[in-house]
Formats: structure tokens, C-alpha cells, sequence
């Protein structure tokens, strides 16, 4: 291959001329991405993008609003031109955002990432994954932008709906079930963003990151680590932020070192979209944009996306000596051979199945993927708290006002990635390609005897308090109260919840806080039902309200699920992957942090104790713990314990709860997490049934980072415990670790669990 040839296998094409309705409008407000209204200046003709070959297509499906079919003709015949206008007839990679879900018109929209962690269910994710990579790979997309694995540290960052949660555990597994799930299907999944995204200053997109070493790689990097050495995911992306003053994007140390010497990865590294840019425009590490691309490259940056910006000027360096070209070659051999594992290079090879758009139309919304969002959906909804009012009768017949911004708005339930908020919506006000029914369509469907009276109180976010005085008699004049509060995802500042989407507190968006005391002072049961993509500080009303239900984003079958739940036709088994504060401000904070990030006893006036922790969740039945058992008293720094409970369901209806082993180190060389999830199991039992739940725990799941910044497990005694969530701990037990401390490169990143079952007390 000519260096333009290989060059041209770095980088990627995006047809966005119809990513707004009118292009007289495009402009910052019309942007899909970060800052692409810049970038107008760097983009090419198709024609000439692709005389020599192109290494992916950027989002065929996922720009503007064409149906599948259409799309499909498009990707063919994007796919042919690249085939026959080079000398080696290489196709793209075709690359699409798939978070929530294909990111295209009309496909499933599955509840945010969020809802995943609330799941505790790493199963139920590979399948969601499966499925959704199985509708991508029909159309003939390879490439999957996800999942997150950034993990949560200041709820006030408007991306806390595309996070997993805010336990690197809990990440890590639920992320490596999603890399199983989508990679099973033929689609190579991405991590993003590696790493250390989340923890930006005050939670603001895009700033900058200061974050300590063994943060770094005790909380940021565990998540992506289990994903690439146990799921063998086939692609990372960059994050955009500085760590401590190094741009991810220019890390060989993150890129290189960390990825591929220490945890062997053997995939691609995709850039951010414009990270490359980002280095001189944002950063201001380099002084132009071939600049920026030849440290990318270096770094260790396989593909530049969405389109060669950078890369497409790195002729001119290697030909002066600048670039050495073997950093050309690396990146080119790993994007060959990824695309001849794909089938990209056999003969014969077709842009997508040969009998896909031929005339039959093409379903990417199917019952069966409805179902599958359903019980995402379901098994993600978080009873918070209940004095009996839940769950109501669905022959209930008295006078409920439903009030508030979320009951009747659909697009509340859906993520920002989102085909509906993350493209149509700039399409259309009403068109959301799926059906998605309201919150009030869902209740009014669940409760058809109810006598149902509708305020919407305030918008969502606009200060417009108008509403408020017909929502406040309603409420007064019903037998019970179910009140919708919470987000609207979108992009940049046009939503509440979402990337630049970032909050100053934890009030509630736009006049809802206001919303909710004046109807919480009329003294009726209320059932607060918050559908939100971060956790807002709902602790100052959990003494008033009947019932608090956190719905994370549910999805496009979000309506049936909360009025299921609300009925009892569902029992609710949903786990908090964050926690509820008691008040807006406090953050950041994380139930993760040491000693002296929890209560001080009066040294600091400020208490950043949360009203419901890490892994809470309500049942409509109860739970018991008990004969909690270790295999020995000891265990070498080497060697491995296990560690059993029996869990009975002591109510009267089936259930399931999540079973949450926690790890405490009393006294370590530096300071550790008060309590640490090590390990987790859901288990759905019938009434009076128990069963015994085991966990295999290996020292190395002690592993912290010493003194020495070395990867470290070391004698001493240790505390595991099993609760109800982080706070709620019912049974404990004291082992000892005993023999060297050890230094661990590649530590055991798993707990295995096994669920026997027995009878009944």
C-alpha cells in the first residue's frame, strides 16, 4: 500500500449535510456532536474522501431521520463506491451510536445505562446487547459506540444517564455482559471514554481532570480493564479530558502502555469524535492539526472520527522525518486486521445481507424487542421507599391527580443517545419513530376504574409557574396523588440531563422543587415518581411522600413498567447504582470514598450522608439474611475464601433482591474505601423459599494501590459482608489474610457466584 493508501484506512467519512431540516438553520444547535458547526471547514467530497480507500463510514443511520430501507440503499451504496474507486476494493467499517439502543429511525429504544445498573443484571444486559447488535449487524453496521464505562463521581455531570452507575464493580460487569451481548452478534463493541471522564471538575463537561493515582486506577480504569481482559472487547475510544494535564488523546502512557502492554488488548483505538482536533484547538498541547494528529497516532490512536481531519495531513510529516511511518503501519495492520476478522476482505463479501431492503421492509422495532425493553425496564424500577399506599389495587376506583412535567411527555423516558432526543428532535415535534406511550397512558391503562384527573403543574424545565395553582387543586381534591417529576435529555444546555447538559446542584430541574412542596403541603398521599437520568436530592421529601419510585430512563416501554409497578403487576426488585441525596448540595460525593469522606461527627457542620445509599432498593415482599459462612477463618495472599448466605423470602408474593457482598479493609497501608462492593447475585425466590448464595472470593479482589503506587494485596484482617445495600449490611465475617504482601500486575477482576436452592423454613 502507498502511504496515502494507508492513511486513508485511519480515518472516516460523514455525510452530515442533512442533519437538520434546513441548513440555513445548521449551526451550534443543530449539532449531533461536540462543536461540529467547526469543523465544516475540514470536510471533503465523498468522491475525494474515498480515492484511495477509507477505513469507516460514520453513522449512515443515526444522522437524520431515514427509514431503514433507506438506509440500507445508502450503506450499499456507500459501501460499492469505496470498493470500486480504490485499487484493493477495501470496504468501511460502518460505525453507529448504540447506547440505548440503534441509534437509527425506528429502532428499539431500551431504557439509558443508567436503568442497566439498576438492574444488577448482568444477563438481561448481554441479551439487551445481543439484540441490539443482531438489528445493527442486519443492516450491515460492524461498529457499536458503547458502552460507558466512565463511573459516576459528581452526580452533577450531565452524563450521569449514560454511566452504568457510580461502583466500579457494578461497571465493569454490567459493561463486559454488554461487550459479551453485542460482540455475539458480529458487532464490535467500544469503550468509552478511556478514561477518566467522569471525574471532571465540579461534574462539567469537558473539563479538566485532577484526580490522584490510585483513583485513577482503583475506580477509573478497573471497569475497562474487566472488559478488556474478560470480555476481549474489540475497540476503545479516547476520552476528551486532560488528565492532570495530558490530554487522553496524547496518552501513550494511557493509549499504549495501560491498553496494550499491561492488559493486552488487540483491537483498535477510535478517537473521540474531533479528539484529535481537540488537541490544538481545545487543549492547546500542539500547534496545528497535523500536529495534533501525529501525537494521536503516536499515542496510539488507530482511527480518527468521524471524519480525517489531522490524520489526512500526516503525509507531509512522514515525508520530512517528523513521523516515523512505522507509527503509520501499526495503526493500519490493526484496522486490516480487524476488518479481515469481520469478513471485510473474503471474497464475495456483501455491504449487507444480500436479502436485506430487496422490497421486504425491515422491522427494527419487533415484539421481541419490545418485550426485551419491558422487562429492562422493569427489573430497573427502584422502589425508594413506601408506608403501604404501594402497591395500589388495579380495580382502585377512587380520584388520583396526576401531576407534574414527566407524566405526560414521552420523551422523558428515553436517553440522550436516543434516536427520538438525540436526532428527530430536531426533525420533528411529534414524530419519535417508535410508539412511546406517556406516563398517563400507561396509568389510565393500569387503572381504567380510577377516576383520573391530569395537571402537568410546570414544564420540565422553563420557570414558567402558571400551572401550578390548577396542579395544587387537583391535588386537593383527589383521594391520592402521583406526582411525575424529572428530565429531559438533549444535547449542550437544551434539556436537563444529557452530554452538556451539566446541573449546578441537585434541585430538582426548572420550578419542579417548588412543584413538589406546594402539592407535599395539601397533606394528601403522594406517590412521587421520579423519571430522571442523574439523582436528584429527593431526601427532603422522603418524610412527606406515601412512596417514592425512581425510574432511571426506562425507555420507550417505560409507561407499562412504572404502572405495572405501581399496580403490583410487577414486584419491584430495582437497586439504587447510585445514591439519593438528602440535599442538593454536597457533591461531589461517593459512598466509595474513605473515612473522612463519610460523617465526621461534628468536625465538619456539613453531613454528606445520603437518604437512600448505593444498592437500595423496596420489594413488595421481604428478604431475610442469614448463617452467613466463610469456607476458612484465613487466606493466603494468593489463596481464595468462599463465602455463603441463605436468603428467604419472608413475605407472601414472589420476589427478587440483589444479594450485595461488601469488602472492608479495617487497617491498610493507605486509606481505603469504608465498604467496597466485591460481588453481587439477583435472585428470584417464591414465598418462604430460600436459597443459598456463594461467593468465590480470591485475594486479589483485596488488591488496592500502596504507597508504591504498585498493585498491592497484603496481610491483615479483612471484613466481608452481605446486605441489602451499602449501608444496610445484616450479616458480616472477619478473615485474615496471611503470608507476603504481593505486587499484582494482572490481578483476579471477578467474584464468581452460584445460587443453590432449598426448601422453605
Amino acid at each position: 500500500m502507498t502511504l496515502a493508501e494507508k492513511l486513508a484506512q485511519l480515518g472516516g467519512y460523514w455525510d452530515r449535510a442533512t442533519s437538520a431540516p434546513d441548513t440555513a438553520e445548521q449551526g451550534e444547535h443543530q449539532d449531533v456532536a461536540p462543536l461540529q458547526h467547526a469543523f465544516d471547514e475540514a470536510h471533503r467530497p465523498f468522491a475525494t474522501v474515498i480515492e484511495n480507500g477509507l477505513g469507516q463510514l460514520t453513522r449512515v443511520f443515526g444522522t437524520a431521520p431515514v427509514s431503514p430501507e433507506e438506509g440500507v440503499k445508502a450503506l450499499r451504496s456507500a459501501q460499492e463506491q469505496i470498493m470500486s474507486a480504490s485499487r484493493f476494493s477495501i470496504p468501511a467499517v460502518a460505525h453507529e451510536e448504540c447506547l440505548t439502543g440503534f441509534t437509527a429511525y425506528g429502532a428499539t429504544v431500551y431504557p439509558a445505562a443508567i436503568a442497566w445498573g439498576a438492574t444488577f443484571d448482568p444477563s438481561l444486559i448481554e441479551r439487551m446487547a445481543a439484540a441490539i447488535g443482531t438489528d445493527m449487524r442486519s443492516v450491515g453496521i460492524q461498529q457499536g459506540l458503547s458502552p460507558l464505562l466512565d463511573v459516576v463521581r459528581d452526580y452533577r455531570w450531565g452524563r450521569v444517564e449514560e454511566t452504568i452507575g457510580e461502583d466500579p464493580y457494578l461497571v465493569g460487569t454490567l459493561g463486559t455482559a454488554y461487550v459479551r451481548g453485542l460482540q455475539s452478534a458480529g458487532v464490535i463493541a467500544t469503550l468509552k471514554h478511556f478514561a477518566g471522564y467522569s471525574a471532571s471538575r465540579a461534574g462539567r463537561n469537558h473539563a479538566p481532570v485532577s484526580i490522584g493515582p490510585r483513583e485513577f486506577q482503583d475506580v477509573i480504569l478497573m471497569p475497562f480493564e474487566m472488559a478488556v481482559r474478560e470480555g476481549q472487547v474489540g475497540s476503545v475510544m479516547n476520552s476528551y479530558s486532560d488528565l492532570d494535564g495530558v490530554p487522553a488523546a496524547a496518552s501513550a502512557e494511557l493509549l499504549t502502555t495501560i491498553l496494550r502492554d499491561r492488559w493486552k488488548f488487540e483491537g483498535t483505538v477510535v478517537s473521540d469524535y474531533w479528539a484529535v482536533a481537540f488537541l490544538d484547538l481545545m487543549h492547546r498541547v500542539t500547534s496545528d492539526r497535523a500536529q495534533s494528529g501525529a501525537a494521536a497516532l503516536v499515542a496510539g490512536i488507530d482511527v480518527e472520527l468521524p471524519e480525517a481531519d489531522g490524520y489526512a495531513r500526516l503525509a507531509e510529516a512522514v515525508a520530512s522525518g517528523e513521523l516515523d511511518v512505522r507509527y503509520v503501519n501499526r495503526a493500519v495492520l490493526r484496522v486490516l486486521t480487524q476488518k479481515a476478522r469481520l469478513g471485510l476482505l473474503d471474497p464475495g463479501w456483501e455491504p449487507v445481507p444480500a436479502h436485506t431492503g430487496d422490497g421486504t421492509a425491515i422491522n427494527l422495532d419487533s415484539a421481541h424487542n419490545r418485550r426485551l425493553a419491558r422487562e429492562v425496564a422493569e427489573k430497573s424500577i427502584v422502589l425508594v421507599s413506601n408506608d403501604g399506599v404501594l402497591p395500589l389495587n388495579d380495580r382502585f376506583a377512587g380520584r388520583i391527580a396526576i401531576i407534574g412535567p414527566t407524566a405526560d411527555e414521552p420523551r422523558s423516558f428515553l436517553g440522550c443517545y436516543s434516536f427520538p432526543n438525540h436526532v428527530m428532535v430536531h426533525h420533528s415535534d411529534d414524530d419519535l419513530g417508535v410508539d412511546v406511550p406517556s406516563l398517563l397512558d400507561g396509568l389510565r391503562d393500569t387503572l381504567p376504574f380510577a377516576d383520573i384527573r391530569y395537571e402537568q403543574g410546570v414544564p420540565i424545565l422553563d420557570p414558567d409557574p402558571r400551572g401550578i395553582d390548577a396542579a395544587v387543586r387537583a391535588a386537593g381534591e383527589a383521594d391520592l396523588v402521583i406526582l411525575a417529576i424529572g428530565d429531559l435529555a438533549a444535547l449542550f444546555g437544551r434539556g436537563t440531563s444529557g452530554e452538556g447538559c451539566d446541573a449546578e446542584d441537585l434541585s430538582l430541574p426548572g420550578l419542579q422543587d417548588q412543584l413538589v412542596r406546594l402539592v407535599l403541603k395539601i397533606g394528601k398521599p403522594v406517590v412521587l415518581v421520579a423519571v430522571t437520568g442523574r439523582p436528584y436530592a429527593l431526601g427532603q421529601y422522603s418524610d412527606q411522600c406515601a412512596a417514592i419510585v425512581q425510574a432511571f430512563m426506562p425507555g420507550e416501554e417505560g409507561a407499562a413498567a412504572i404502572a405495572r409497578v405501581i399496580t403490583g403487576a410487577v414486584n419491584p426488585s430495582g437497586h439504587l447504582p447510585v445514591a439519593i441525596p438528602r440535599t442538593p448540595g454536597g457533591q461531589p460525593h461517593t459512598y466509595l470514598a474513605p473515612p473522612l469522606g463519610h460523617h465526621s461527627d461534628g468536625i465538619s457542620n456539613l453531613d454528606p450522608t445520603p437518604a437512600f445509599p448505593f444498592g437500595h432498593g423496596l420489594s413488595y415482599t421481604r428478604f431475610a439474611y442469614d448463617e452467613l459462612r466463610t469456607s476458612a477463618a484465613q487466606m493466603a495472599t494468593d489463596g481464595s475464601v468462599t463465602v455463603s448466605v441463605r436468603v428467604t423470602n419472608i413475605g407472601d408474593r414472589v420476589g427478587a433482591d440483589v444479594v450485595q457482598l461488601y469488602l472492608s479493609d479495617p487497617v491498610a497501608s493507605v486509606t481505603r474505601p469504608v465498604r467496597s462492593l466485591l460481588g453481587f447475585a439477583r435472585v428470584e425466590l417464591g414465598p418462604r423459599e430460600s436459597c443459598t448464595v456463594e461467593f468465590t472470593v480470591h485475594a486479589d479482589r483485596t488488591v488496592f494501590t500502596g504507597a508504591d503506587l504498585k498493585r498491592t494485596v497484603e496481610p491483615g484482617e479483612i471484613v466481608l459482608a452481605v446486605g441489602h445495600s451499602s449501608t444496610d449490611i445484616a450479616e458480616s465475617a472477619r478473615v485474615h489474610l496471611v503470608g507476603r504482601t504481593r505486587n499484582v500486575e494482572r490481578p483476579v477482576l471477578t467474584t464468581p457466584v452460584r445460587v443453590r436452592r432449598s426448601a422453605g423454613r
